[in-house]
């Protein structure tokens, strides 16, 4: 099977690509792209950035070049639901956004993963409150990438998936604004995250420690699941 896998960062690629055999860069008019192969399959990995606009440019870009069978948005999530817990695994059954529902085809594997309906908005998701809220509406989890990419395998009638894992809990509230340091190009302006920070070092730069753990864990996470699973 053809698989094209797509998230915000290649730092969410870690743990697939160390599953991975023959890796390689290759040209696909993204950020940042490798091929490989991952549990018997061709896949190309994209990482193009925060948001749905970013994602939709992704698939777009890998499918002039990339005949995929199954595209899949991958990445890390905050928790919505209070059960989830950190590196948990998301499996959703559908990916909301607004108004509109996206189905989203079922993938299995050796490591138990929570099913349900995955929020996708265009920003983080910072408070407990604003999770609260959102679980209220009935997701379970919430990103900012798999609209956008449910959005164009549909209109390529494409079958879409959404694999991602818990980096931030429902009760959570964030010291750091990244909304605001969240530049056009879908990247997050590290300095600018980094000055901020020290001006309350005492909680913010704590917590940019515990989230770079945290996502390492996650990438490893996924990377396991990947090595061993069904579409």
């Amino acid at each position: 099977m053809r698989l094209l896998l797509v998230a915000s960062d290649a730092m969410e690629f870690r743990g697939i690509l160390a599953h991975s055999e023959s890796p390689r860069r290759t040209s696909v008019g993204a950020n940042w792209t490798r091929t490989a192969k991952v549990n018997g399959n061709d896949v190309l990995l994209v990482a193009n950035g925060v948001g749905r606009r970013r994602a939709a440019a992704a698939v777009d870009a890998a499918s002039t070049v990339f005949p995929a069978d199954h595209v899949v948005s991958t990445g890390f999530c905050g928790a919505l639901d209070p059960s989830l817990r950190l590196s948990d695994l998301v499996v959703a059954g559908c990916v909301a956004s607004g108004a509109r529902r996206f189905a989203a085809a079922p993938v299995t594997g050796g490591l138990r993963a929570t099913t349900g309906t995955v929020c996708s908005i265009d920003r983080v998701a910072t408070t407990a409150v604003e999770k609260q809220a959102l679980y209220s509406q009935g997701a379970i989890a919430v990103e900012m990438e798999a609209a956008g990419v449910a959005e164009r395998a549909g209109s390529l009638g494409l079958p879409f998936s959404c694999v991602k894992v818990v980096t931030d809990l429902a009760g959570e509230d964030m010291a750091n604004d990244f909304n605001k340091a969240l530049r056009s190009d879908g990247h997050f302006a590290t300095m600018h995250i980094f000055r901020d920070s020290l001006r309350h070092p005492g909680t913010r730069i704590p917590e940019l420690i515990r989230l770079q753990r945290r996502c390492a864990r996650a990438a490893r996470t996924l990377g396991d699941f990947f090595a061993d699973c069904r579409f």
